[in-house]
């Protein structure tokens, strides 16, 4: 007797979403009016001409497409716009054209000049100061995570003021903690285990596949289970990633907390590709490089800006490939920041340290300068890349918790590059202007 024919796969994707992604295509710009005088915004003038090209960046990374990558903007698009100010990101329906623009940056610190950027208010003072204290506080008393003479080194990091710029939805100081443990967790393994603090790439297979238990809990028999738990308490890396990994799934939904996982398992995978080149003393080609960086790169972060704006991106809206593509570009993005910004910082380091500047000279046979000019170039491109991907889904997909999602994202791209600009303790830029 043959089998049964299985029925064709099925998404889980309310069927209700496609017919209400036709109809707010079809009715938004009838309905802004509405929209608009519901919530209390001044009526919207004409829109002006397109303005001429310029090097000044735009005013958000997503909905306003560069000047170098123009594109007609929908009324999807102009919806997106909304207030900048501490918790109101993804919440009003205000046009960008109608709000006022954030108060300059205050912070010290120059951006690299051609580096395409979007500026962002100074992060909320008290909001810094109030994360900053408890996650020092979580850092000492809770997972005695660092000696005393690293203290100096962990203030300057400025993790505070980092997280509060990169999530301005966060409902409060809890929920950004949540962000702020897991970076703070990410960045021990990361100097423990890879770098700066006795890292090595001897031997990092094994400890990140045992720090990795401690996100991902291990099932086996009632022998050795206890001694897999005292484990987790062996060392500061997997101290703090069990902490920060339990109150994260505390708040988090059980997609989101396997979201974290998944993408915690893309970035361990990152580092020992990184290692391994280590060992074999080997500059990968260009396209390695960034192939690597894919996976070793900031993309955990964003990826839980929905937990940390206390809402959830339904996991089948998150695994779409578009919103996957939108995540990598934005990960990729600011993964290349972070290579620029730490430049100085790396070559002034013992031994040799990958980054994109460095690999682009050995391979293309370029000055110091031509690489580091050619990687802002490359950078640029992955942000055009990413803010047309963002705007093209959120006009594909108009649903409330995509387009909170996409801003999220988007202002986490803008809140990183601000924290490596302005942390003038970690980072300074090379003389190449």
């Amino acid at each position: 007797m043959p089998a049964p024919e299985l029925p064709p796969p099925q998404s889980s994707l309310p069927e209700s979403a496609s017919r209400f992604g036709a109809q707010v295509l079809a009715d938004a710009a009838a309905r802004a009016r509405d929209v608009r005088a519901a919530i209390g915004c001044p009526p919207r003038a004409p829109s002006p001409p397109p303005p001429p090209a310029t090097s000044e960046p735009a005013p958000s990374a997503l909905g306003a497409p560069s000047a170098m990558t123009p594109a007609p903007v929908t009324a999807v698009q102009r919806l997106l716009g909304g207030p900048t100010g501490l918790g109101t990101a993804g919440l009003r329906i205000c046009l960008r054209e109608e709000l006022t623009a954030p108060s300059a940056p205050t912070a010290e610190g120059k951006a690299i000049p051609g580096l395409y950027h979007h500026p962002i208010a100074e992060p909320d003072p008290v909001r810094v100061e109030e994360v900053s204290r408890r996650i020092k506080s979580w850092a000492v008393d809770e997972v005695t995570l660092y000696p005393e003479d690293w203290e100096e080194e962990f203030d300057g990091f400025s993790v505070g003021r980092y997280m509060v710029g990169c999530h301005p939805d966060a409902p409060g100081v809890d929920h950004l903690m949540l962000a702020t443990r897991l970076m703070v967790a990410e960045n021990a393994v990361d100097d423990y285990y890879c770098e700066d603090h006795g890292g090595s790439p001897v031997g990092l297979g094994e400890r990140l596949l045992l720090a990795h238990t401690a996100l991902d809990a291990l099932h086996t028999t009632a022998e050795y289970q206890p001694q897999w738990a005292a484990s987790l308490h062996a060392d500061a890396p997997r101290r703090a990633y069990r902490s920060a990994m339990e109150y994260f799934i505390r708040a988090a939904s059980p997609s989101q907390a396997d979201r974290l996982r998944h993408d915690m398992s893309r970035l361990h995978l990152g580092y020992l590709a990184e290692a391994a080149w280590a060992q074999m003393d080997h500059v990968p080609q260009v396209w390695e490089y960034l192939a690597m960086r894919q996976f070793n790169n900031f993309r955990p972060c964003p990826t839980i800006t929905d937990t940390v704006g206390g809402y959830e991106l339904p996991a089948d809206l998150h695994a779409r490939p578009a919103m996957q593509k939108v995540i990598a570009l934005a990960g990729n993005a600011t993964t290349i920041v972070n290579d620029l910004y730490s430049y100085t910082k790396e070559l002034d380091a013992p031994g040799r340290h990958l980054n994109l500047p460095v690999v682009l000279s050995e391979r293309e046979g370029l000055s110091d300068r031509d690489a580091y000019l050619k990687s802002v170039e490359i950078h640029n491109e992955l942000m055009h890349d990413f803010e047309t991907a963002a705007a093209r889904l959120a006009a594909d997909c108009p649903l409330p918790s995509v387009l909170r999602f996409l801003r999220g994202v988007a202002a986490w791209v803008d809140g990183n590059h601000h924290w490596h600009r302005s942390n003038t303790y970690r980072y300074s830029l090379p003389d190449f202007w």
